[in-house]
Formats: structure tokens, C-alpha cells, sequence
């Protein structure tokens, strides 16, 4: 069993201030891997004040120092991918060739864009040529980063990147279920060369570190990706302290299939959401098929869930793991049964376990027709491989069952009529919006409306998260 009890605080690796171990439970054999600490009210305070103590040198480096920084990270990271894909695989039961595909390479893009966008950022500018006001960007200050478990490199790189970029300082805490990816990234840190102080990482729960991180009066930002129920509690904690609060937050995202969508629309549609078990913020787990194609379609989404197969994450192939954790199963497979029982008709999967399967977080792709937007599986986000399809008759009525949800992060449509996609888009009330499966481009915005939280992650936006904007008179 891997040993990881240590934090990362001013540049070394300290024994936490009282133990506290909390083993980590590898999802696809419900067994554990390795023991980490639960850090505590000391922890952070030591943490927080060596991001303190750092952040008036590092502010004061030059974009050229941070990108040299950021660039040898990435050498790093690059040479550790297959450590990362392979920890990742274990810690959150992301199938080896997927983790590897995707997970640690979303941790590289990211890396790579934010480093051109420091690049190209400028710091200093006059704010017009009649002007005599000059404007300086600067770094917000101490910020604590907490991140999740279903995508825990991506969102890591999200976040600690751009404040490193925007010479921030910072305390990470990763999810307790997947720590060990985050433990990995901290010494490729350290192995970098980063000053004492400027990224610390503490192991904890939400209702201990993250409690206190939030609203601590030292820490100036709070950037959190998880439940939007852990989001509102992060927004009342800081709200003592008016420290700028980031929320990436739940979602109950619609994919909007008209008829005249392309021919593999549906079945793309199910691999979407199957994808990473279902394990996504911004998956369309809510399926609006138009009526006319509708039966069609549903033969079609039954037929492609029972073609996904579902095995542990070591092995190599194209098949979905098991879902992270014995809480996070228990929940989908109730809620599962809550659409049995409210009447929804079940065309695919259920809550058995996989017939090839006898141990493991594991759940059938697992697919509900004749569902109603009123439903508990079309309001909650289930946060599994768990679809519902809902039909409907024209463009005014997609739209309204799409939007009428309290979430707002992702939505998607598939038609070939650019002109109503275009207007379809502009009317879905979400932070991004897929048009037939085209992916976002490499340092776009991502973040939500309404519940789906506040703030933006990539790209320039992602880099503004962490930077004050100062005017200052009389400059020429």
C-alpha cells in the first residue's frame, strides 16, 4: 500500500499536524491502495501562511521567470504522463487507455494553452490613447484550490496553472477519494523547482480543510470545483471575508436531437454521457429527441448502451469503469430505481451489477424512455452512466425543456441546419453549448449559469480569474 501521509507546505513535505489516516479505495476492486491524511485547522494555518510569506516575491517575478517555471513543469509533466494515467486509473476507476487518452492529456493541453496565453497576455496597458490613466493587472493574492475527484489532473491544471501564471500563491486540497494524482502533480512542482511557499497541497475532507480554507481571513480566493450543495456552503464560509469565490458546479445538461439531425446522432449522444461512467459535470444526461424520429431513436440508444462494455480500469480496451466511490454507487443505483418507480420505462441497463462482474463499483449504461421533465431522474444530476430521453414536437418546446432546470453548464443540439442551430444555441441558458459533437477549441471559457456555479476556467478567461484590475491616474 502507497504511504502518502505527507502535505507539501513551504517547499517540503511535512507530517501533518495530528494523524488522521483515511485510506484510498481503488473503485474497481473496492479495496485499498493507499493511505493519506486528513489535514486540520493547523494544517492550513501552517499552509496558508507560507503562501502568505511567498506571495510578495513571487508577484514581483518577471512573466519571463513564470513562463520559464511553467515550461520546465511541462517538460515534467510530459515525462511522468504514464505515472499519471496509471494513478488516475487506480484512484478513480478511469479505464488505463482512457486515463491516458484523456485525463492526462487534458492535464498537458492545459498547460500548454496557459503558457501561450502568458505569453500573450499583457500586464500593462494605457487605458486609451486620450488617456492619462494607465491599467495594471495584478495577482489576486493567496488562493485555495479545491478539486474534485471525476476529473482530478484537468481540473488541478485548470486551476493551479493560471494562478501560478498570474502570480498567485496557493494551497490545493484534492478530493480525499483521488488525492494521488494531485500528490503526483505536487512533485512534479517540486521537482520543477517552484520557491518555497507558492503551491502548497493539503489533504483533507470538505467539512474540515475545506471549511477552513474558505474562510480563512488570510486566503483570498476560493476557486472550487464539486456539488453545487458544497458550492453554496463554500459561498456562505467566504462570505465573511468578501474573498472572490470560482464555483464549477453540478449540471443536468439536454441534448437536443431534431430530426433532422445526422445519422449517428443518437448513438454519439450515448457514448457522450457512458463516457467516463458518466462521471461528467457537463454530460447531456437529459436526451430530447423530436417526436417524429423518436421511437427510432430509442431502439437506437438501447441497442449502443448494451454494445458499451463495462470492466475494471487496469484493463486495456474500450470499455467504462466502475464509479468512484461506494457512496457515489448507492446513490445512482437509488435513483435508478426512483425512475423504475415513478414510471419511466427502462430500455436499457438497471441496478444489477454487470453479469461479468461480481466486485466493484460498477453500473450498467443504463438508458430511461417515456420520461417526463418533472421526473427525479430528469431533475437530479445523477452523475452516472444514466440517461434519460425525452421526446418532443417543435423548436420552442426543446428549448423550454432544456432550460428548465436550476443548472446551466452544458447543453447540446445535433441538426445539419446551421441557421437553427445558430438560433437554437443562442437560446439555451448554459455556459457552453455543443453543436454536434464539435468539442471546445483549446483555451475557450468553461463554466455555467444559475446553479451550475460562477467564473470561468481556461484560456484568458481562466487567467483573469486570478488577477485584480488596478487604474491608476496621472501616469503620463
Amino acid at each position: 500500500m502507497l504511504d502518502k501521509r505527507n502535505f507539501y507546505i513551504d517547499g517540503k513535505w511535512v507530517k501533518p499536524v495530528k494523524s488522521n489516516d483515511f485510506q484510498v479505495i481503488n473503485p474497481s476492486n473496492e479495496e485499498p491502495f493507499a493511505v493519506i491524511s486528513l489535514g486540520s485547522k493547523g494544517d492550513i494555518d501552517f499552509a496558508v501562511k507560507a503562501a502568505k510569506n511567498s506571495f510578495n516575491k513571487w508577484k514581483e517575478t518577471t512573466k519571463e521567470e513564470r513562463i520559464n517555471f511553467l515550461e520546465k513543469l511541462l517538460k515534467i509533466y510530459k515525462k511522468r504522463s504514464d505515472e499519471m494515467s496509471n494513478v488516475i486509473s487506480m484512484e478513480m476507476g478511469s479505464p488505463i487507455d482512457y486515463s491516458s487518452s484523456t485525463h492526462t492529456v487534458s492535464g498537458q493541453s492545459h498547460l500548454e494553452d496557459f503558457i501561450l496565453r502568458l505569453k500573450e497576455f499583457n500586464f500593462e496597458e494605457n487605458f486609451e490613447s486620450k488617456s492619462n490613466n494607465h491599467i495594471r493587472y495584478e495577482p489576486i493574492g493567496v488562493c485555495g484550490l479545491i478539486t474534485p475527484w471525476n476529473w482530478p489532473i484537468n481540473q488541478i491544471a485548470l486551476k493551479a496553472i493560471p494562478a501560478l501564471a498570474a502570480g498567485c500563491t496557493m494551497i490545493l486540497k484534492p478530493s480525499e477519494i483521488a488525492p494521488i494524482s494531485a500528490m503526483l502533480f505536487t512533485e512534479m512542482i517540486d521537482e520543477a523547482g517552484f520557491p518555497s511557499g507558492v503551491f502548497n497541497l493539503i489533504n483533507g475532507d470538505g467539512d474540515g480543510v475545506g471549511t477552513h480554507m474558505s474562510g480563512h481571513p488570510d486566503v483570498d480566493m476560493i476557486s472550487f470545483t464539486g456539488s453545487t450543495r458544497a458550492g453554496k456552503l463554500i459561498s456562505k464560509n467566504a462570505a465573511d471575508t468578501i474573498k472572490r469565490v470560482c464555483l464549477e458546479l453540478g449540471g443536468k445538461g439536454g441534448n437536443i436531437v431534431f430530426e433532422d439531425s445526422y445519422p449517428n446522432a443518437v448513438r454519439d449522444g450515448i457514448r457522450n454521457v457512458m463516457s467516463n461512467s458518466g462521471q461528467s459535470c457537463d454530460a447531456p444526461t437529459r436526451m430530447l429527441v423530436q417526436r417524429s424520429i423518436y421511437k427510432r431513436a430509442i431502439k437506437e440508444a438501447a441497442d449502443e448502451a448494451k454494445k458499451i462494455k463495462v470492466d475494471v480500469a487496469s484493463k486495456k480496451g474500450d470499455h467504462i469503469g466502475p464509479v468512484v466511490s461506494k457512496t457515489q454507487y448507492d446513490k445512482i443505483i437509488n435513483l435508478i430505481k426512483s425512475g423504475i418507480n415513478e414510471g419511466a420505462t427502462l430500455a436499457a441497463g438497471g441496478p444489477e451489477l454487470p453479469d461479468n462482474l461480481k466486485k466493484g463499483y460498477f453500473i450498467k449504461p443504463t438508458i430511461f424512455t417515456n420520461v417526463t421533465n418533472d421526473m427525479k431522474i430528469a431533475k437530479k444530476e445523477i452523475f452516472g452512466p444514466v440517461l434519460s430521453i425525452i421526446p418532443f414536437e417543435t423548436e420552442e418546446e426543446a428549448i423550454k425543456i432544456t432550460n428548465d432546470t436550476e443548472y446551466g453548464l452544458g447543453n447540446y443540439l445535433q441538426t445539419e441546419d446551421t441557421e437553427k442551430a445558430k438560433r437554437v444555441a443562442k437560446k439555451l441558458r448554459s455556459g457552453i453549448v455543443y453543436i454536434n459533437g464539435k468539442s471546445a477549441d483549446a483555451g475557450t471559457p468553461f463554466g455555467g449559469y444559475r446553479q451550475s456555479g460562477n467564473g470561468r476556467e481556461g484560456g484568458t478567461w481562466g487567467l483573469e480569474e486570478y488577477l485584480e484590475v488596478k487604474t491608476i491616474t496621472g501616469w503620463k
